[in-house]
């Protein structure tokens, strides 16, 4: 996968956040997660544009650093609407999966920059 797919996939990953807030309950506690939710997934696409924008390899693994933290994040608010019983495993699952899987890629990619730099 290239760095365009990985662009393509966290825009997506982003809009599928938003649609599974339209499943949280209308409750305070399911429009905090939305708004935490929708924040954090719209950070990941946003900011992984920001790493193919890098002028280096460290400002590349330090912006990557910071996709890692968000999609993690995103990861945690789905998880806590799962366990809150305001969403479904139908609709979070497929996203926490998607998460796990964007975060193992991001960590794999900054080991593989923060090794290339101190060669």
């Amino acid at each position: 996968m290239d760095r365009y797919d990985l662009k393509r996939r966290t825009k997506e990953f982003a809009h599928q956040c938003v649609k599974f807030t339209t499943s949280l309950s209308n409750t305070k506690l399911g429009s905090h997660i939305e708004g935490q939710l929708i924040r954090c997934a719209t950070s990941v696409a946003a900011n992984y544009r920001a790493v193919l924008l890098a002028q280096s390899n460290a400002s590349f693994a330090a912006k990557l650093s910071i996709v890692i933290e968000e999609v993690d994040e995103c990861d945690f608010w789905i998880e806590f609407a799962l366990d809150e019983n305001i969403t479904s495993s139908e609709f979070a699952n497929p996203l926490m999966k998607e998460a796990k899987e964007l975060t193992a890629i991001f960590i794999a990619s900054r080991k593989t920059i923060q090794l290339k730099s101190k060669k």
